[in-house]
């Protein structure tokens, strides 16, 4: 078993009864507090999402494979939705297993994956990705023509319009992610998850609250 939170444009906690995952951390870029990473796995999509902390368990930050607490961890490098096809891959997209629960964490990557990214992805249970577009993430369109690439079960949006985020650029509604993908949303502060067969048996939007 295991939960996940949403704090804040890339940032995610995932924690299990042993380990606790935390993903993009620096929220000061947006005007939030930076997560605290002491004690925990930082992973990051991005290398200026990252924060240096003493204490950390362990700094993931680039393509590999990982194996820490309940977690067995790919990444694989993508482009950025900033880059051109020439420019160096700094992004990295994540497939992370918790049990039997495969997820795909995608942070600000161009819209498309090819063949050898989606394979190395492999099956996908759970998709977390931004939404939020502006020319700085996937928008709505670009995240809902991922979504049917990966077919996951359901899917955990970030990165979208926040009254209480100070974003770059303007960010995308989330709104506009679940009409463009038409499918059941589900609210909730916190999800948790207890084995692949508690995820929605249709693709569900999971809109986490911060």
């Amino acid at each position: 078993m295991f939960d996940i939170e949403y704090k804040g444009a890339n940032g995610v906690v995932i924690t299990t009864k042993k380990s606790t995952l935390i993903v993009d951390p620096k929220l000061s870029l947006v005007g939030l507090k930076d997560l605290d990473v002491k004690n925990a796995i930082e992973i990051i999509t991005e290398p200026r999402f990252g924060v240096i902390t003493e204490g950390t368990q362990l700094l993931i930050e680039g393509p590999g494979e990982y194996e820490v607490g309940d977690f067995s961890i790919k990444g694989v490098a993508a482009q950025r939705h900033l880059d051109t096809d020439s420019d160096e891959k700094i992004a990295t997209i994540y497939r992370i297993e918790v049990g039997d629960v495969r997820i795909a964490l995608i942070g600000n990557i161009a819209p498309k994956l090819n063949e050898d990214q989606l394979e190395e992805l492999g099956v996908v249970d759970l998709a977390i990705l931004p939404i939020g577009g502006g020319g700085y993430t996937l928008d709505a369109t670009s995240a809902a023509t991922f979504v049917r690439q990966i077919d996951p079960k359901a899917i955990i949006p970030v990165h979208y319009a926040d009254p209480g985020i100070q974003y770059e650029v303007p960010q995308d509604t989330l709104e506009t992610f679940t009409k463009e993908l038409g499918v059941p949303v589900e609210t909730v502060a916190k999800y948790k998850i207890k084995n692949i067969s508690s995820l929605p048996s249709v693709l569900t939007v999971i809109e986490i609250t911060r």
